[in-house]
């Protein structure tokens, strides 16, 4: 299942396919006994997407059945066990994906000449991703961070490894010269290598950036060259060759103390604007804004959900099923704000106190 959404991956994602191009979504579940009926809806919904691709007249059989095979492809790839709070299958006539999301979807069903991607778009943006890197003299390991976990990348040719200098200690001893493993010549080039490679990942997919190691390691990476200048420094050796939940142990903390400090910094721009007069509020008033490109930064609060539909001139609330509602419309909203440039921040729930879980910043 995919979890990484780069710029260049959405771009593919949203170009232009043969129709049909199907996107099959459906909510899922972490844990007992929530999860119970995931395998159940799950199939039902797949179900759903192959009565509607029968019923098509736009759909010719043989198109009809490449589609077909590649969604039995796509569910016979789904582990629920690993499955987080929403899950989307994209199908298409010789290709499928499946994607596994830290934020719930509606369920639905939907063919069309693209597939269907606001709901990768806005679970991205709240998933906040990172990089963190764990250099040691002889293994550079590179984590792939999101809303809870690390898990180790190959991206960018990581891990780098290297065999450690076998210095003569002997030799060395006898003129007093024992060096420090960061001190020696092909430590300096191997770390270099690493930055290189580093800041090559950052140009094609720019992420916060932790890099952690002993001191001598960081000193010597703070020497080493671009990807060094935008990163932060954690001072925790030894998780170069350790597993994911030490990583994620050391990490966590800096993560709870930026997402405070973003908090009150959104806060504090939603104050201003309300000064200034620059200020939605509410998924109506956003709703409009975000489609005039006016939304310079959007605050959602994190597990925000509402239904509506549109009358003609306003959103108005619904009922989940109702002919012409919008399960999605944050996610929306997300997905218009990002295209026009603005700058989106998920907050804890209730920190937008009366604001009805969504606000803005408005550029005029």
């Amino acid at each position: 299942m995919e979890h990484a959404l780069s710029p260049s991956t959405l771009a593919e994602l949203r170009r232009p396919r043969p129709y049909p191009a199907v996107s099959v979504l459906t909510p899922t579940h972490r844990r007992e006994p929530d999860n119970a009926q995931d395998s159940v809806r799950l199939r039902n919904v797949v179900a759903e997407a192959k009565k509607q691709l029968e019923a098509d007249p736009a759909v010719t059989r043989e198109r009809r059945s490449e589609v077909i095979r590649e969604l039995d492809r796509a569910l016979a790839e789904i582990d629920l066990t690993y499955t987080e709070d929403g899950l989307v299958i994209f199908a298409a006539p010789g290709e499928h994906q499946v994607w596994s999301l830290a934020r719930s979807v509606p369920e639905r069903v939907v063919l069309a000449d693209t597939f269907l991607t606001r709901n990768l778009v806005s679970a991205h943006a709240a998933e906040r991703p990172f990089w963190v890197l764990s250099i040691s003299a002889d293994r550079v390991t590179l984590w792939d961070g999101g809303t809870d976990r690390v898990t180790e990348s190959r991206r960018g040719g990581f891990p780098l490894v290297r065999r450690q200098v076998n210095f003569d200690a002997e030799r060395l001893q006898r003129v007093g010269d024992m060096p420090s493993t960061f001190r020696d010549e092909d430590t300096k080039h191997f770390l270099r290598d690493a930055d290189s490679a580093m800041a090559a990942l950052l140009r094609d997919e720019p992420r916060q950036l932790y890099v952690t190691g002993e001191q001598a390691a960081l000193s010597l990476w703070e020497e080493a060259g671009s990807a060094a200048r935008h990163s932060v420094p954690v001072r925790h050796g030894g998780l170069a060759h350790a597993g994911a939940d030490a990583v994620w142990q050391v990490i966590r903390p800096l993560l709870e103390a930026e997402s405070r400090r973003s908090t009150a910094s959104v806060a504090r721009e939603l104050e201003s604007a309300r000064n200034h007069k620059t200020f939605a509020a509410g998924v109506d008033e956003v709703w409009h804004s975000a489609r005039e490109g006016r939304v310079r930064l959007l605050a959602v609060e994190e597990n925000y959900r509402t239904t509506v539909r549109d009358d003609g001139d306003h959103l108005v609330p619904a009922v989940s099923g109702d002919l012409d509602s919008r399960e999605d419309i944050v996610d929306e909203i997300v997905e218009q704000c990002l295209e026009t440039g603005a700058e989106v921040r998920f907050v804890p729930d209730g920190a937008l106190g009366d604001e009805d879980g969504i606000a803005g910043v408005l550029r005029y």
